[in-house]
């Protein structure tokens, strides 16, 4: 079967790639490479031993969508592309918008006038604020969004919902919580444009000193060591749940037209613990100091992982220590 990976070069996207074609997937991956490389592909190409077709087309390009969906039949999209990153979004919301929402409204365009119904969206945790309750399980109220980019997300998912009301569409909306972690190869990984907007790929860099020193932004939220607190979930582990709901979708083991699902592993860390952890398990000192909250972050947000688990079939398998010693391989490749 032939599937749409949009962001397939991007971090996320290019090691849902890589599970594709291990489980005989063929893919065909659209990236504008606005923050990815086209390295890429050749990466995924010497992990998996096949090169997925690839078209460089900006998503919001509604003519360039149409031309693209008209040429090439496939069996399911999921949708990566996107802009991610909290604090920015709150300095050019309307970038975000533009880019994140129209984008999505284009892709579900095409995919409802050529009869194509099996789509997998790429949400995240932000979309419940900051929750009333934790662990966060995918009843809890969608609060006001923080960010912009929280609420590009909060949206894409209202027009999900909207369009498989009135189509066959059958979608699934996977909440990721932080992924972070390298492919075990370290052929692939997170690696950001310019500056990272992320912890990780910060506190990798930090490390490797091609960063001063890392900012913890808040010292005195309400946490046991006053920094905020995420569930940190390894990138293979999210990967594999794309698919699992993949093929939920291509099987109709989907019990409604649209189904949300978190990706986390139901424990949080506070961004010193991922720090002490990163400092254990590569023998790594991280240069940090303690600075001012950012605008849009929440206090902590993690999972209650039961219905993945029960519903999609779909669990963590991979550590904290090992997400982070993953990440500091795929930075030691750069030496």
């Amino acid at each position: 079967m032939k599937i749409l990976v949009t962001g397939g070069l991007g971090f996320i996207g290019s090691h849902t790639v890589v599970e594709l074609q291990n489980e005989g997937f063929e893919v065909i991956i659209i990236d504008n490479l606005s923050n990815s490389s086209i390295d890429v592909l050749d990466k995924i190409t010497s992990i998996t031993g096949i090169k997925p077709e690839y078209h460089n087309i900006d998503l919001k390009d509604k003519l360039a969508v149409k031309i693209f969906f008209e040429h090439h039949k496939v069996d399911g999209v999921i949708h990566f592309a996107a802009f991610k990153a909290v604090g920015e979004s709150v300095q050019i919301p309307l970038e975000y918008y533009e880019n994140n929402i129209g984008s999505l409204v284009y892709i579900l365009q095409e995919m409802k006038a050529n009869n194509l119904n099996n789509f997998i969206f790429s949400s995240s945790c932000t979309v419940y604020g900051q929750a009333d309750e934790l662990p966060i399980t995918e009843n809890a109220p969608i609060k006001p969004a923080e960010s912009p980019y929280g609420n590009t997300k909060q949206i894409g998912e209202e027009i999900i919902k909207d369009i498989s009301k009135i189509s066959d569409l059958k979608a699934i909306a996977l909440r990721y919580f932080n992924p972070i972690g390298a492919h075990p190869s370290a052929i692939i990984g997170e690696l950001p444009i310019g500056v990272p907007q992320n912890l990780i790929p910060y506190v990798v860099q930090t490390a490797a000193g091609i960063r001063k020193e890392l900012s913890v932004f808040g010292s005195d939220y309400d946490t046991p060591d006053g920094t905020a607190v995420r569930d940190y979930i390894h990138v293979v582990d999210v990967a594999k749940a794309h698919i699992v709901a993949l093929k939920r979708l291509i099987e109709n083991k989907n019990k409604s037209q649209y189904e949300v699902f978190n990706l986390g592993t139901g424990k949080g860390n506070s961004v010193l613990e991922v720090i002490n952890s990163f400092e254990k398990v590569t023998g790594k000192k991280v240069n940090y100091k303690l600075v001012d909250k950012r605008s849009g972050d929440v206090t902590a947000a993690y999972a209650d992982t039961n219905f993945a688990n029960t519903e999609l079939g779909w669990k963590t398998e991979l550590s904290l220590d090992e997400a982070l010693l993953s990440a500091w391989k795929w930075q030691e490749t750069f030496k």
